[in-house]
């Protein structure tokens, strides 16, 4: 991924009358289609049409970014994201925050469904992530640095926004709504864990587990971009009492604690 295919895509986009976007907003599976019903004057754009865009290939993301206003600010969404296990490299899958950047995006609001490995917590409830572990075999910064966007060796001290995160959680307590805070583990996939792997993955300090988010949030922390990230815990992964996964599920796990998480990321855009 050069940077002329950067400026091409994000270019493409502008053209299309998203100019001036404040937040950008990464929709994970399963989740989205409340949170869309809430941007105001949409521009929608088909990855398929945008230069060197990725495709989505997961039938649970459909693939569109999506343009508009929510409570006062211009918002970019991502509405269907990009994953390792699809095929494409981790270049690849954060040229969309790379354009989102250079479109004026000030703050990343980023969503996922991930597995719960803290046997406090349940599924159905929802986790603001204070910071992560990156298991995927690649690093999106690997190869030539580009000044324009960061340096060559970001610090990563506080990956998600302390800010964001506060405000968050305020507004979860405001609203009776459970908002637990831990530690994301990023694996390939596209199979789901062993027993095995989630005693290993409990073991060095993860709460949940998913396949994406963590490339996103190193490019936007290499950018200086603050972000912020919340896992719709969408299934108990308790290695002593592991039963076989449905993903249909998992999926109307997601679609129930949608309205939640859409509740806290509409209020935070407001407060932004």
């Amino acid at each position: 991924m050069t940077l002329q295919h950067i400026h091409e895509a994000t270019e493409f986009v502008r053209k299309r009358g998203i100019t001036e976007p404040q937040v950008g907003v990464i929709l994970g599976t399963g989740l989205g289609n409340l949170f869309v019903k809430e941007i105001q004057n949409p521009i929608t754009i088909n990855y398929n049409s945008i230069p060197h865009f990725p495709i989505s290939t997961v039938e649970f993301h459909k693939g569109q970014l999506i343009y508009g206003d929510v409570r006062g600010k211009k918002v970019l969404a991502m509405q269907g994201r990009f994953h390792f296990y699809e095929g494409y490299s981790l270049q690849q899958i954060t040229l969309p925050v790379r354009v989102m950047n250079l479109l004026g995006v000030e703050h990343l609001l980023i969503s996922n469904a991930a597995g719960n490995m803290n046997r406090n917590w349940r599924k159905g409830e929802l986790m603001v992530i204070d910071d992560h572990i990156n298991l995927l075999p690649d690093n999106p910064l690997r190869g030539p640095n580009h000044e324009l966007f960061g340096p060559r060796f970001p610090d990563m001290s506080q990956p998600y926004a302390k800010q964001l995160n506060t405000l968050l959680k305020s507004i979860a307590a405001e609203r009776g709504i459970k908002l637990n805070e831990g530690v994301y583990v990023a694996v390939m996939g596209p199979n789901l864990e062993t027993r095995a792997e989630y005693r290993f993955l409990q073991r060095i300090g993860a709460d949940a587990v998913g396949m994406s988010t963590v490339p996103e949030v190193i490019v936007a922390n290499h950018m200086g971009l603050p972000c912020c990230a919340i896992s719709v815990l969408t299934d108990d992964c308790d290695p002593d009492n592991l039963k076989p996964v449905n993903i249909d599920e998992i999926i109307a796990i997601a679609g129930r604690s949608e309205k939640d998480l859409t509740a806290l990321y509409v209020e935070l855009i407001a407060r932004l």
